[in-house]
């Protein structure tokens, strides 16, 4: 019995030893953030129908990053860079719903054989390849937090400045234009919004897991309220939650932290919507009700 207590004791100080240690502290403040930025703009992916670019937008990363290495750059500004060229192309190509499709699976496929490609020009960064299909959020750095920081920033000052017409805009693109919102340039600058957020998502949950962050919290708490505001905190909350405790888990156990955060998003969306109909009927999301309300 004692023995046992020793070890548990041990065990305990070592987890709390980790949770406070740097590089456990970059991936908290690094994960917090795009946990709250991913509330935010996958309640609008969901709005805007774009749930499968948020994949194509992750994938063309990888060449991004891939060819970082292969010049001698670091690999996130490769990443950054490419995601963000991605959204913007299939922003300017499928920027009418019946092309946008056939567009993104397109480049989906042409930027999965260039990051093929490019990884095998650089077979000595092996390692590359599964921290960006998982995702490595212990490996964040200082400056890359730094980086985060003032890209969560901007996006959500631009979320902020522009979330009503960019609501109206998505729910009924037709009547916004008509009225006349620039549709357009509020569709790129989501485009450009979101890309940005899913190349610092990637370093966390990496491109086949992305869904995790910028999908399932906003497909959960859009199934639990019809309030816009309400949605998008149930989904950074849900976020925040999944992150936490795959950095507390990946302390005590010798899991990747991408798995358990991906598990905890994916029982929040099946076990948060059974839980509410147990309080009885939730009704239908509505966002069209609440614009003309506001």
């Amino acid at each position: 019995m004692f023995i046992a207590t020793l070890v548990n004791s041990t065990q305990t100080q070592t987890g709390l030893s980790l949770l406070t240690s740097p590089f456990m502290i970059n991936a908290l403040i690094a994960g917090t953030l795009i946990a709250i930025a991913s509330g935010a703009i996958g309640y609008f992916v969901l709005l805007r129908d774009l749930p499968f670019a948020t994949h194509a937008v992750a994938h063309i990363g990888f060449p991004g990053a891939t060819l970082a290495v292969l010049v001698g750059a670091t690999p996130v500004v490769g990443l950054v860079a490419a995601c963000a060229a991605g959204g913007i192309a299939i922003g300017a190509m499928g920027h009418r719903a019946r092309n946008r499709e056939v567009v993104t699976g397109t480049v989906l496929a042409f930027a999965t054989g260039l990051g093929l490609l490019f990884n095998s020009l650089g077979s000595a960064q092996s390692g590359l390849l599964t921290n960006l299909l998982f995702g490595n959020i212990l490996a964040i750095t200082t400056a890359q937090v730094v980086a985060f920081t003032a890209i969560v920033l901007v996006v959500l000052v631009v979320l902020a400045a522009t979330g009503r017409k960019l609501l109206f805009a998505s729910v009924d693109p037709d009547v916004a234009a008509a009225r006349g919102v620039n549709t357009r340039a509020l569709s790129a600058m989501f485009l450009l919004a979101m890309s940005l957020i899913i190349a610092i998502s990637v370093t966390v949950v990496g491109v086949l897991l992305i869904f995790a962050l910028l999908v399932t919290p906003a497909a959960t708490a859009i199934r639990l309220t019809a309030r816009p505001t309400l949605v998008i905190a149930i989904a950074s909350g849900i976020a925040l939650v999944s992150v936490w405790g795959g950095l507390i888990v990946a302390t005590y156990q010798p899991w990747p932290p991408s798995f358990v955060i991906t598990t905890i998003a994916c029982v929040a969306w099946i076990a948060l919507p059974q839980l509410m109909k147990l309080r009885g009927p939730v009704a239908a999301p509505d966002v069209v009700t609440h614009i003309a309300s506001s």
